[in-house]
């Protein structure tokens, strides 16, 4: 086939193609299953080596200049069509792009700690029975901890759940130590100002074994610390209760704005609180059948809106959800 003479004949035709059926025919003719390109690739198979190769480089060739030339010619026949001229060297229109939201931006940062850590990621339902989001979690019937919750009911044995706790109990039910899990998700309770709104975000960590300490807890928490807030911010831990873990502890960050001197912001205290955390009390792995005098673990759980109020020093949770764009191109 002399593929130069089959070049020259599209040339022309293309020059001569006044409409879009003109066009469409000479796709027929020059890249259709009964064109001369066609029928040439499929018998290359029939040359040796060195032949197929020149011979298919050539082929793709030409078949790749018909391809372009056909598309440069419906581009300038709807142009004239239209009666609008096309200037293909101007620059395109600018979209504006949207932006990761900060909270989304928290998660990511927290989820790629946790896996460096070696915590997988975990989910669960929003709406929960009794038991999975307190019972399990040794909040008995009458716990005045179920108070501080103050919760969304939608009858006596289902709610919204508080808190993504219950993520740990359903994965714990279904999956054997070693554990190493981070639950997350959107969690609930009847609470609303400045620094509560009635649906918050929550990550909470899981990790059991035979030889876990609170040595690791410390460890674990203070490399979460330090990955959202820098290397050069200091971990203290304080004694405080939950139900569910037994000891029990608070953790704070070290004030960035004074650099743990004390201001506004820390409300002169030099520390700022960011999660709670303490060892499994042993009723709760009771509650998911594993072992509590062979296995124990800790667990920790954080407000990833409280993180990032901090990280990005915003003084107001409800800017989260009001959709400002003045306020989201910041991030």
């Amino acid at each position: 086939m002399d593929i130069q003479s089959i070049k020259k004949q599209f040339e022309k035709n293309l020059s001569e193609a006044k409409s879009k059926d003109d066009l469409a025919s000479l796709k027929v003719k020059y890249l259709g299953k009964k064109s001369a390109i066609y029928g040439s690739l499929r018998s290359l198979g029939n040359l040796s080596v060195d032949e197929r190769k020149a011979q298919g480089a050539a082929l793709n060739k030409l078949r790749s200049e018909v391809e372009s030339g056909i598309r440069a010619k419906e581009g300038d026949i709807s142009g004239k069509q239209s009666g609008v001229k096309i200037d293909f060297t101007e620059p395109g229109m600018k979209f504006d792009l949207g932006h990761t939201h900060p909270i989304t931006q928290i998660y990511e940062e927290l989820f790629e700690i946790g896996k460096s850590l070696g915590f997988s990621v975990a989910d669960g339902p929003e709406m929960e029975t009794d038991w999975y989001n307190f019972e399990a979690l040794n909040f008995p019937k009458g716990h005045p901890a179920r108070d501080t919750q103050d919760s969304f009911y939608f009858d006596e044995n289902n709610l919204l759940r508080t808190h993504t706790s219950n993520v740990q109990i359903r994965y714990m039910e279904n999956h054997k130590p070693p554990i190493r899990v981070l639950a997350q998700g959107r969690t609930y309770r009847r609470d609303s100002d400045v620094t509560h709104t009635p649906m918050f975000h929550q990550l909470e960590g899981l990790m059991i074994d035979d030889r876990v300490t609170f040595a690791d807890l410390k460890g674990i928490l203070t490399a979460f610390a330090q990955g959202i807030f820098g290397k050069d911010r200091k971990v203290r831990f304080r004694p405080h209760y939950f139900p569910f873990t037994e000891p029990s502890v608070e953790v704070d960050v070290s004030c960035g704005i004074c650099g743990g001197k004390g201001c506004r912001s820390c409300k002169y205290s030099g520390w700022l609180e960011i999660l709670g955390a303490g060892m499994v009390h042993p009723n709760v792995l009771k509650n998911v059948g594993i072992d509590s005098k062979k296995y124990q673990g800790f667990a920790f759980g954080m407000g990833v809106d409280r993180i990032t109020m901090l990280k990005f020093d915003i003084d107001d949770t409800r800017l989260f959800f009001e959709n400002d764009l003045r306020f989201l191109e910041q991030f």
